[in-house]
């Protein structure tokens, strides 16, 4: 008979390798009051097949920082806790076949220089000495790791459950949630059954969804949306292969395949494009195989016997086809639920669990345990999904390209192709007719450069010049010099509304929101470290109500943090994003584009910068925002949906007799860099302390109580520790993206937060901090700077102060 306590701080639901992880790493934090059940045997799910795989380098810093973590941890499990990991520094080789691949290599090699992690960029020859089994023709070259690893997966997570337990946790197998228990946005307690029969109710503080491939139903029943979906993972292991001793882990991505020597034998996986979702999930799944799918597996083998020759002889031992469970972006989901108050989420590690569930656990607990992010989690925040992602024939869609993406090429602006179409806004069809090539971002389909006459209208992905170089170039150059027009749809909009809106948002904002009607201050949501939680512009509407504009894919996050701190204030929060179509009219000739489809008076000083008005337009109506994300003077027109098209006609066939250029997301983005305004997502994080951003002038030294105002405070006494710096290379030709190293004087001093070219500028820009403890701007500024581009360090100038028009007199002609 099962016998659970009445009451816990927190459950965590799901015994894989994440939920051991939470539970170890909360008890670790002084938590005793700690249940974990699990439905049937602890790593019975996907834990127990994964292939051990532990490497170091992720796409970012931080998570590189889980990943080194987590390796770290595997590394002294077995001494604290006497369970056996199998961890083991094997190292590991990626090797290349293409020139593209091995410019992505290179650059990787840049990014774990600045990383902190050893990598060594090696040739074929230096590939065969290391790896003597591997065929290397056609290996253009690789990297070399020397400390990733190995291990047992199912170890590790008994080895995680175990030291839980030495510290008082209970973690209990044959175990289902079947219910919950609400009130409001909290969960307060969890209804349990035992296979045996017995059943109970637990009441908590806290529950942590750490459900694996149920993730996804278990957070129906929770209350919150988790979208991912099961799919096939398919390897083989061979029989004993005489002779062969331990090596290091070999992936080679363009044939889609890894492999690892594991007592003797070789194991070969792959991440094919085109995977195989699996769904529903038995009741009973437990330990379980999936049908074999040879055909399936087939060209992968095919192309392994080729590259790794003694595989032609080899006995295949075990033919595996197993379920991993894969997200929407291939970032697995971590933290708070943007629904609920008390419920989290560690779940859908896209078949990097293992090397992931180390930090992640350690990342979440201490989440759990301050109430803040430890650090910058945005790429896998589970608040970056939107609640039609867990739609499930979306996923099912989706999921049949994320499994192959794992290994595809990592091409800058590489868009999702499947599963696209499901956001669109009111111009889209407009934009299409008019040469628009779509790219997706949270769902929306936004216009990310348009194509001229007879070119085709598609993506063409390199890592050198894409084909739409030029014709961004085009955009920037009307943006700059005559006008463009483009679609800002997708931007969140929250309208905040009731008689405690003026004082609420001067609580959540660094600005001063006391402003008149038809102002628009450009403000962040700052935490009571003072980093940046969310980049906004705020609209008064009304003497009680607000417009507040997000980025696209933060919109649900920001709108959750001000539902987590509205507290007593009488304010209503409503998502209006679909509401409203908006075009941006930018450049020099903007306001003579304006003055051709209204009547309205656009003059300084009747809307000087930073001022919205109510306008006619056409025949219709619409508020114009005279604000800009590129530099220049122009106004951001909101139109509502219903008069979207006619607006968009009117205002396309006015310009045409003065050459207005439609536009995309990426001359914004060129023409933004070029301005240093910041991107929020890579330049401003929620870790980036708001003067360190050099956005000191958006908080306000007058109010006496906002979010971060101590801490804003305390910075302004103390100093700088970084400044974010605009960096413009010397050379024209090299490109940036970001995650560059930054070298200061001939030493790596950090990496490039945000990278494009700047077209007007005539050469690559970036954006980075630089440590300055102690030192004046000028001393900074002093020192001479390089960019490493693939391993080649090119000389950059730096700058404070935007290098396009540093005083910002143009957005105000």
């Amino acid at each position: 008979m099962t016998t659970l306590p009445q009451s816990a701080r927190v459950v965590i639901i799901g015994g894989g390798v994440i939920g051991c992880s939470v539970a170890y790493h909360l008890t670790k934090l002084g938590w005793t009051n700690v249940v974990l059940l699990e439905r049937k045997q602890l790593t019975s799910g996907t834990t127990w097949h994964a292939a051990g795989l532990i490497a170091q380098l992720r796409a970012t810093a931080n998570m590189t920082k889980l990943a080194k973590y987590s390796q770290e941890l595997y590394g002294c499990l077995e001494t604290e806790t006497g369970t056996a990991t199998g961890f083991k520094r094997v190292g590991s080789i990626t090797a290349a076949l293409t020139d593209e691949r091995l410019e992505e290599l290179h650059r990787s090699a840049g990014m774990a220089r600045a990383f902190g992690v050893e990598i060594e960029e090696i040739g074929p020859n230096e590939i065969k000495s290391r790896y003597e089994h591997l065929n290397i023709d056609g290996v253009t070259g690789g990297v070399y790791l020397p400390k990733d690893g190995q291990g047992d997966p199912a170890n590790i997570a008994l080895a995680l459950a175990k030291g839980a337990r030495q510290r008082g946790a209970i973690v209990q197998e044959r175990v289902k949630a079947t219910g919950v228990t609400r009130d409001g946005r909290r969960i307060t307690g969890i209804d349990w059954a035992a296979e045996e029969g017995t059943s109970g109710y637990i009441a908590c503080d806290h529950v942590v969804n750490c459900a694996g491939m149920w993730g996804r139903e278990v957070g129906r029943m929770l209350g919150t949306n988790v979208p991912l979906q099961a799919c096939e993972h398919f390897y083989i292991v061979t029989e004993a292969i005489a002779g062969l001793t331990q090596m290091p882990v070999l992936r080679v991505p363009d044939e889609c395949a890894y492999y690892k020597e594991d007592a003797g034998k070789m194991l070969l996986g792959a991440f094919e494009p085109v995977s195989k979702p699996w769904g529903p999930i038995p009741d009973s799944f437990e330990f379980d195989q999936l049908p074999e799918d040879f055909d399936h597996f087939e060209p992968i083998l095919e192309n392994a016997v080729n590259r790794m020759p003694m595989l032609a002889d080899a006995g295949i031992h075990t033919f595996f086809n197993g379920p991993e469970s894969f997200t929407p972006d291939d970032a697995y989901h971590l933290g708070q639920a943007p629904e609920m108050d008390n419920v989290w989420v560690a779940a859908g590690f896209n078949s990097v669990g293992i090397q992931s569930a180390g930090g992640a656990g350690m990342a979440l607990a201490q989440w759990i345990q301050d109430g803040d992010k430890p650090f910058d989690l945005g790429d896998v925040d589970i608040a970056r999904m939107h609640p039609f992602q867990g739609n499930r024939h979306y996923l099912m869609e989706r999921s049949t390209e994320t499994l192959g993406l794992l290994y595809a090429d990592h091409f800058p602006f590489r868009q999702k192709a499947t599963a696209r179409g499901v956001r669109r806004s009111p111009f889209h069809q407009h934009l299409l007719d008019r040469g628009a090539v779509m790219g997706e971002l949270g769902g929306w389909e936004r216009a990310n450069w348009v194509a001229r006459a007879g070119q085709r209208p598609e993506y063409q992905y390199t890592w050198k010049r894409q084909i739409f170089f030029d014709n961004v170039a085009d955009e920037v150059r009307a943006v700059r010099e005559n006008v463009g027009m483009y679609d800002m749809s997708s931007f969140g909009k929250l309208r905040v509304e009731g008689p405690d809106a003026e004082s609420f948002l001067n609580r959540v904002c660094g600005a001063n929101m006391s402003v008149p009607v038809g102002k628009i201050v450009y403000t962040q949501f700052l935490n009571q470290a003072g980093g940046i939680e969310a980049d906004v512009t705020v609209t008064r509407l009304t003497e009680t109500a607000y417009l507040v504009v997000t980025p696209a894919v933060t919109r649900l996050a920001d709108e959750t943090w001000m539902r987590r701190h509205v507290g007593e204030a009488s304010v209503v929060i409503t998502d209006v994003t679909a509401g409203e179509g908006v075009l941006a009219v930018m450049g020099p000739n903007a306001r003579k584009l304006m003055q051709r489809v209204s009547p309205a008076d656009f003059t300084n000083a009747t809307n000087p910068f930073g001022t919205a008005q109510e306008i006619e337009l056409g025949m219709g109506l619409a508020r114009i925002h005279r604000v800009s994300y590129v530099g220049e003077l122009g106004w951001e027109i909101y139109v509502g949906a219903d008069m979207a098209a006619h607006v968009f006609e009117t205002i396309w066939q006015a310009g045409q007799e003065i050459g207005l250029k439609l536009c995309g997301m990426h001359m914004m983005d060129s023409a933004r860099i070029e301005k240093a305004f910041r991107h929020f997502g890579h330049d401003i994080t929620c870790e980036d302390h708001v003067l360190e951003a050099g956005l000191g002038f958006a908080v306000s030294k007058d109010k006496t109580d906002f979010i971060g105002r101590d801490a804003v405070q305390r910075k302004r006494d103390e100093g700088l520790q970084n400044r974010l710096i605009q960096f413009r290379l010397t050379d024209p030709e090299p490109l940036l993206y970001h995650n560059e190293p930054i070298v200061r004087d001939g030493q790596i001093v950090g990496y490039l937060s945000s990278g494009a070219y700047g077209h007007h500028l005539g050469a690559a820009i970036g954006m980075g901090y630089v440590p300055c403890a102690g030192e004046t701007l000028d001393q900074v500024l002093a020192s001479t700077y390089e960019i490493d581009v693939a391993g080649t360090r090119v000389r950059a100038e730096a700058s404070s102060r935007p290098m396009y028009d540093p005083k910002s007199e143009r957005v105000r002609i």
